[in-house]
């Protein structure tokens, strides 16, 4: 099957991203608490940008395919959505241990 670059397809679902903060993710447009699901492969390795297919509400709001993204990408993609501050990273900021690799 042909390779879809994880570029491409942060062009196609820019909306449906969230950053690791203290706490969990949070979606970064509406600041919602979202969770990486734990059936998933990045689970454990918390990164600190990912993007998602779909979100899954059970005992909390669940992210299904995601996918680590670099923040910059965003702005590439879709600069009528996102603002620069928006997407300031944060990479000075301590993160828990061990969080956001």
């Amino acid at each position: 099957s042909p390779f879809v670059s994880p570029q491409a397809i942060t062009a196609g679902f820019f909306y449906h991203t969230a950053r690791l903060a203290r706490g969990g993710y949070r979606t970064v447009k509406h600041q919602q608490p979202v969770f990486i699901h734990p059936n998933s492969a990045l689970f454990s390795l918390q990164p600190r940008w990912v993007l998602y297919h779909e979100l899954v509400c059970t005992s909390k709001e669940f992210m299904r395919q995601v996918i680590e993204i670099d923040s910059s990408w965003l702005l590439e993609v879709a600069p009528h959505y996102y603002q620069a501050k928006e997407l300031e990273d944060g990479s000075g900021r301590k993160m828990p241990k061990k969080a956001g690799k």
